[in-house]
């Protein structure tokens, strides 16, 4: 059997199970409320918890993007590990306060802190505004572009390996249309349960084949000391010192990504859908280890193929890891059984992290942007409506290729990191009014996007999102300090406050 024949008869079998994984799910709900759709009712464990937070995290920006940008920047990408570390480290400054608000409110998506947090009072905007309520608008609108953007990397990822992983037999353009309907009826089925079980599979699958996967490039190139030597020798620039420009980049990726990616809705919605406070803690724990163990092997895997894939050939970078796989399916049955194993972990976590996408979504445009209670099935209904709608439109876009996976990491950071302020700095300084805030994240996204669409992505190697985050937090820590004191909370609303697990006041 030749790899693109079994490789499109296991992807056969893996779209089969994903069916009956979502039915199972969909007989598993306890009714249909946003809620136990949403969330799974609340009651993810430590272990399920755990691989969901992996699969969702690692999906197809890290398994085919990380190794593209590391085969383009060589040596000086291996701090992209430090990027996700920094990730799990903001986690723990985020997620014990924001669960137990969750809890003592009954959250289902990020606009539901907002809501909390700040009140639906008017704040200290002009002419009397509800700056509240435009705060938590204006957060969802920011997120939702920033999961549309995610979701178009899903779509785009999918359709590379699911082309290199059955041979050409399921085209590129297939590959995207076929894969976000299947993903489209299993989530609408399943809802978050669907999603959290095959992510179980998923994530152990993924950790497996990228193992099996950096062994044999290792073992073959004679260990990591000589794929260095073949790597200088390919291309010198790859081992070069860093400059100044690059280390600067290195330290505004870490902030880029430690930051925004905590932000991540699906994320946040992991946090309240946890079972307890300790099968949250001992989630992130595990997560500790996750960079190590996948993003420092992709890393090491893109600079293993500068020496293996001609710089001539024309070979895009997200297609590195693909062609690096079609390589080792030619060294026998078990290396070609292997690269099939590594092909469907990947498309398993970028199918994961997609209809973890579209989730988030329908929940945020129902609740957040439309209004629409968050304990009625009407509510669900609508988000569902919502995401389909959304998913569709995405698929055209998916289908143009003149920007790298890579690109659309740093573009939806961009955008998501202006929406720290809200949570983190909201989480610890009581002080924080809705209406600075507001003003801050107006002004830190038009700054980052107006460079960004003027052509200067970066301002002496930093990113013009954390630029722009500066500009935001200043102008909202200010603003606050100025802004008079909100009145005194009656007594009753006092002692909410205090059953919500000290959370920093709700009222402006």
């Amino acid at each position: 059997m030749s790899f693109g024949q079994l490789g499109t008869v296991s992807l056969v079998f893996y779209m089969i199970l994903l069916v009956v994984v979502a039915e199972i799910a969909r007989r598993a709900r306890a009714d249909g409320t946003p809620s136990d759709h949403f969330l799974a009712g609340r009651d993810l464990g430590t272990f399920v918890l755990f691989l969901t937070l992996y699969a969702t995290a690692y999906s197809g920006n890290s398994l085919l993007g990380y190794p593209g940008r590391a085969y383009a920047s060589g040596f000086s990408f291996i701090m992209a590990t430090g990027f996700m570390m920094s990730i799990i480290v903001v986690f723990h400054a985020l997620a014990p306060k924001l669960r137990a608000a969750a809890v003592s409110g009954g959250f289902v998506t990020p606009g539901d802190w907002v809501r909390h947090r700040f009140g639906d009072t008017p704040g200290f905007a002009p002419g009397g505004v509800d700056a509240s309520k435009l705060l938590r608008i204006a957060v969802g609108v920011l997120m939702t572009l920033a999961l549309a953007n995610f979701l178009l990397a899903q779509l785009r990822a999918m359709g590379h390996v699911t082309a290199q992983v059955t041979g050409g037999t399921v085209p590129f353009e297939a590959g995207v249309i076929g894969l976000a309907l299947v993903i489209l009826g299993y989530e609408t089925l399943g809802g978050m349960r669907a999603v959290a079980w095959t992510d179980s599979a998923q994530g152990i699958l993924m950790l497996v084949g990228l193992a099996t996967l950096l062994v044999w490039i290792l073992g073959e190139a004679g260990g990591l000391e000589s794929v260095s030597r073949s790597v200088a020798e390919a291309r010198p620039s790859a081992v070069a010192i860093p400059d100044a420009a690059t280390c600067a980049n290195w330290f505004s990726t870490i902030a880029l990504l430690g930051l925004a990616s905590v932000i991540y809705p699906q994320a946040i919605q992991r946090i309240y859908a946890a079972r307890s406070s300790r099968a949250l803690q001992q989630s992130f724990a595990l997560m500790t280890f996750m960079p190590l163990a996948t993003t420092l092997v992709v890393t090491l895997i893109g600079i293993a193929a500068i020496a293996r894939i001609d710089p001539n050939a024309g070979i895009a970078s997200d297609a590195v890891m693909p062609v690096l796989l079609s390589q080792w399916a030619t060294a026998g049955p078990w290396a070609m059984a292997g690269a099939v194993l590594v092909f469907l972990g990947a498309l398993a976590a970028i199918m994961s992290t997609a209809d973890s996408c579209l989730l988030s979504l329908g929940a945020l445009v129902a609740h957040d942007l439309l209004g629409l209670p968050r304990n009625e099935e009407r509510t669900t209904r609508v988000g569902k409506t919502i995401a389909a709608i959304l998913l569709l439109a995405m698929i055209p876009l998916a289908l143009q290729r003149d920007v790298t996976l890579w690109r659309l990491i740093e573009l939806k950071m961009e955008l998501l990191i202006q929406c720290v302020p809200a949570f983190l700095l909201a989480l610890h300084w009581g002080r924080l009014r809705s209406g600075p805030t507001l003003a801050g994240l107006v002004v830190g996204t038009l700054f980052a996007v107006g460079l960004t669409l003027g052509g200067v992505p970066r301002l002496l190697g930093v990113h013009v999102g954390v630029v722009g985050l500066g500009l935001n937090a200043a102008i909202a820590a200010i603003g606050s300090v100025l802004s008079p004191s909100p009145p005194p909370a009656p007594l009753s609303e006092k002692r909410s406050e205090n059953l919500s697990a000290q959370v920093p006041g709700r009222r402006d």
